[in-house]
This record gives structure tokens, C-alpha cells and sequence, in this order.
């Protein structure tokens, strides 16, 4: 089902062009005893203006080290919808610098933001998680946002946010997840993901299943996505249209597979016709994934027993120019061709 586009725009009534100096001419400190006037217009125009300067590295250098970042967290709480618009609009562009970053990790504004996950304006909320989003790209700022103690939020949140927020908080769960799942898993994230791999979007079913990927590829992931019944919903994606959304599933099969569990559900599901077919295919983004899958599946009797008629499709991939792909072929033939 469709869904309205999130907008920025501004009320009519706020024009940044009648600002009291020229852009381009305001200093930094003027704008920061502006933010904290108790002029509401005066705050506006020096967020507005503000959002226009640090679109430069060197001016949001310059804006932390004058103080900018404790007169922006006192606004994420103001109760001027276009206060708080441009204040969380301010903070993600400083967060796509390096140094933004690393001043937002160091001023705690991670966990400044919590409060703003149930702002009714749908632009505050869509800002907030494109800065968590930016922040979780680093390891630092992935640890942030878990001390933060954000994770079983966001999870909460795939079950109500707009498609636009929803695959932003897959992107920082993706990232998040890679360091520890204790919290997802606890608050139920294996379910509510399971119920995305089924989303209309193909970028929400490719992201979601990405994020179970990360969850399985940690020992106590793996138990959690047989015992939902993951699998199966897995397995139907490797023949999904979209290749992202193959890849992403196969990578997240390949995990659980790890499993006597999770063995015996994927052979279940007849996973085996389509993983040959993704190790068939030259250009698939699956293949490598599929391939090891596959290896997994020939440690069962009756694995083993259905792939020895598809050696060659292996053999086919000795000669796929990626040396990684090639190592996986030879170990998937010996494991086929092993006899007890």
C-alpha cells in the first residue's frame, strides 16, 4: 500500500532571507546566543541559517568547539514543531562529517534523541533515525546507540513507523546488531523481522532480511531464527525478483545452517532446488552464500544423497574468477563426494 512521502517543507511564515545579518556574514557565536534566545522567530532563523553553514566540515569543526552541540540538545525537546524540525535537521548534516560524529558520540546527543521516537512530526522522527542510521555506520557510534539502550525500541518501532523510517531502523540494526544481539532477540526482533521478509517494499524484505543475517551469524541468534519458523520464509526468498533481497536471504540461511536445526527445517522447505539454481546462475550476488548453504545441507545423508546428481553445477563454478567462490566449490565437492 502506498504511503505519503515525508515532507520537510517549512511553514510559509518562516523566511530565512530576512534574517537580521546576510548569510554568509552571521558569526557562528552570534547564532549560538540566537538558539538559545527565547525569541521563538530569533530561533528559527538561526537554526535555518545554521543548517545552511554546516553543509562545511570546517564550520561544524568550528560550531562544536564554540558550544553549539548543548544549545542544539536543549531544543530536541521544544515545543515548536519547526524548532525541533531544523534542530534534528542541523544534527544530521553535522553527522555526515567525521568530526559531527565524533562530537555527537562525545556530547551524548544519541541519547538526547530518544525522546523524539514518538514525535508526532513525521520529519523530527524520519531525522532522528537518519542520524542513528549515520552513527551506527562506526563502531563507536554502533556502541553509542546500544548503550544508548535504543535497540529494543527500534525494534518496538517496525511494527508502526512509516516505510521511509522503517527501513532507516533496519539499516541501524543491521549495523548495531554486529557488535551484540542479547537485546533484539529478548525484545522479540526474530518475530517482528520474520513479518517483514513478507513486505511489499523489496527494500524492506532485502533489509530485514539482512538484519536476521547479522542476528544469525551470532551464536545465540541461530537457535531463535529455527524456532520461529524463519526459515521457511527464508528459503521462498531465494526466489525472490530482486537479487538484494536473494543475496541478503542466503546469507541469513547460510548462518542458520549452522544448525542441526536449522538443517533439518531448510531440507523441510525444500531449500535445495533453489540454491542449485543461485549456484547455477554466473552473475548471481548469492552464489558464494548458496554454495556454502549447499555444503552445509551435504552433511545430512539425504542432502548428500540429492546434490551428488548435481555435481556438475559445481564444478561449473571452478571457474567463476573469484578465487573465494572457487574455494567453496572444491570444499562443497568433498563434501558431496564424502563417503562414511
Amino acid at each position: 500500500m502506498a504511503q505519503p512521502r515525508i515532507s520537510a517543507y517549512l511553514p510559509p511564515d518562516i523566511d530565512p532571507t530576512k534574517a537580521a545579518l546576510a548569510f554568509g556574514r552571521r558569526a557562528l557565536p552570534k547564532l549560538n546566543e540566537e538558539l538559545r534566545s527565547a525569541e521563538l522567530l530569533t530561533q528559527q532563523r538561526a537554526l535555518m541559517a545554521l543548517c545552511d553553514l554546516v553543509h562545511d566540515p570546517e564550520k561544524v569543526y568550528q560550531a562544536i568547539e564554540i558550544g553549539f552541540l548543548g544549545s542544539l540538545k536543549a531544543l530536541l525537546g521544544h515545543p515548536d514543531n519547526t524548532v525541533r524540525q531544523k534542530t534534528t535537521e542541523a544534527l544530521y548534516l553535522m553527522s555526515m562529517h567525521s568530526v559531527g560524529r565524533q562530537g555527537l558520540i562525545e556530547n551524548g546527543v544519541i541519547s538526547a534523541l530518544t525522546g523524539l521516537l514518538d514525535d508526532p512530526v513525521d520529519i523530527c522522527r524520519k531525522n532522528t533515525h537518519q542520524i542513528f542510521d549515520m552513527m551506527a555506520k562506526l563502531p563507536e557510534g554502533a556502541a553509542g546507540v546500544l548503550q544508548a539502550g535504543l535497540i529494543p525500541p527500534l525494534v518496538l518501532k517496525l511494527q508502526t513507523e512509516l516505510e521511509e523510517i522503517l527501513e532507516l531502523i533496519l539499516d541501524t540494526l543491521s549495523n548495531c546488531l554486529r557488535m551484540q544481539v542479547s537485546e533484539a532477540l529478548a525484545t522479540g526482533a526474530v518475530a517482528a523481522l520474520k513479518e517483514k521478509l513478507t513486505h511489499p517494499s523489496a527494500a524492506i524484505r532485502g533489509k530485514a532480511a539482512q538484519v536476521l543475517l547479522e542476528i544469525s551469524s551470532h551464536p545465540e541468534g541461530k537457535l531463535p531464527v529455527c524456532e520461529e519458523e524463519v526459515i521457511p520464509v527464508l528459503v521462498s526468498l531465494l526466489e525472490d525478483k530482486d537479487p538484494a533481497v536473494q543475496a541478503s536471504a542466503t546469507g541469513a540461511l547460510m548462518f542458520a545452517l549452522v544448525t542441526p536445526q536449522g538443517r533439518s527445517s531448510a531440507m523441510a522447505a525444500e531449500a535445495i532446488p533453489p540454491l542449485l539454481k543461485l549456484v547455477a546462475e554466473e552473475t548471481s550476488k548469492a552464489r558464494l552464500n548458496a554454495i556454502k548453504a549447499l555444503t552445509l545441507l551435504a552433511e545430512l545423508p539425504e542432502g548428500r544423497e540429492t546434490l551428488l546428481d548435481h555435481t556438475d553445477t559445481f564444478q561449473e563454478c571452478l571457474d567463476d574468477p573469484r578465487e573465494v567462490v572457487i574455494r567453496a566449490a572444491q570444499s562443497a565437492i568433498r563434501a558431496i563426494e564424502w563417503k562414511p
